[in-house]
């Protein structure tokens, strides 16, 4: 029978002493350093190790490259969400006061159409805006902010930037009621500028249209004919733009022709209107008359004859 012996000395113990390996390993290594130092033996040796061991270094480096493009998408995506909130938000803010500006540049343009319009017409002019309008529909009234305390009297002319748009019908302290003409209880004074025929302009209760009632079938007028305030009510500066005839017919059979004209103020839609003082005629000369700014109390006293005023 055969017996296996068998050898119960430590693996560890086996081999050269540790001290012996020690020196040797650090005898090849400074033999490594110092051929390193003074020789490029080595470098070809490191190029291509590095080359060897770079596939690994990317497999290792690859899921963080892949967490820190995923976290800067999402970073990059939420600060252009930020960014574009911050971009919608200040351009409707832009927006607000691109028509407050717009607003406040059309109201400019408009106040001074209305200062240029009544220059060298009237003495002295008031800015005023419209309150209130009248919901009745068979009565064109509005409200303006200046009363008496700013020298508004009964019966003076009220005009825009286009041309009459009416007169003081009532005043209070603090306010005045403006009768335009296009109410049906107005009329104003006209005269054609072509050729120098007077009628009267009636309201009819539609701010587009206005009546001309009294012309003969044979006065000398047409359409597109431009109608001026006459003056001869002592209320309307004479020669200011009132209306453009719209419509004339005639029929052999009738005595007065059909007359209609469309008002050249913005009766529906001005906001702000001119009140005017004006000198009566003679009044520069010292001949009769004395300028409503200097003595309003008769102004406001003069009566609406038919020819003018509330009917």
């Amino acid at each position: 029978m055969v017996t296996l012996s068998s050898d119960s000395r430590p693996i560890i113990g086996r081999g050269p002493p540790l001290g012996l390996r020690f020196v040797f390993f650090t005898a090849i290594s400074i033999v490594l350093m110092t051929l390193d130092s003074r020789s490029s033996y080595l470098q070809t040796a490191r190029l291509w190790m590095g080359t060897a061991i770079n596939p690994f270094y990317s497999v290792v480096q690859a899921p963080l490259d892949w967490w820190t493009l995923l976290t800067d998408s999402f970073s990059e995506r939420e600060t252009l969400r930020r960014e574009n909130e911050r971009v919608l938000r200040d351009l409707r803010v832009a927006r607000v006061r691109l028509l407050q500006f717009d607003a406040l540049s059309e109201e400019n343009r408009r106040l001074r159409a209305i200062r240029s319009a009544s220059e060298g017409i009237a003495g002295r002019t008031l800015i005023a805006e419209i309150m209130q309008v009248s919901l009745d529909p068979f009565r064109h009234r509005v409200r303006i902010n200046q009363g008496s305390d700013n020298g508004v009297f009964k019966g003076q002319p009220v005009l825009d930037a286009f041309g009459i748009l009416g007169q003081v019908a009532r005043v209070d302290r603090y306010g005045a009621e403006v009768i335009l003409i296009s109410d049906p209880e107005h009329a104003t004074p006209v005269l054609v500028n072509r050729n120098g025929i007077r009628s009267i302009a009636v309201g009819t209760g539609d701010m587009r249209k206005l009546s001309l009632s009294f012309l003969t079938v044979e006065a000398d007028i047409k359409v597109d004919d431009l109608l001026v305030s006459s003056g001869l009510d002592e209320i309307f500066p004479q020669g200011y733009p009132v209306a453009r005839v719209s419509k004339v017919e005639r029929s052999s059979a009738a005595t007065f022709a059909l007359v209609e004209a469309k008002p050249l103020a913005q009766l529906d839609r001005a906001r702000e209107v001119v009140l005017l003082w004006f000198e009566k005629p003679g009044a520069a000369d010292g001949t009769g008359g004395a300028s409503a700014s200097a003595a309003p109390a008769p102004a406001a006293s003069t009566p609406l004859n038919s020819e003018s005023g509330t009917r």
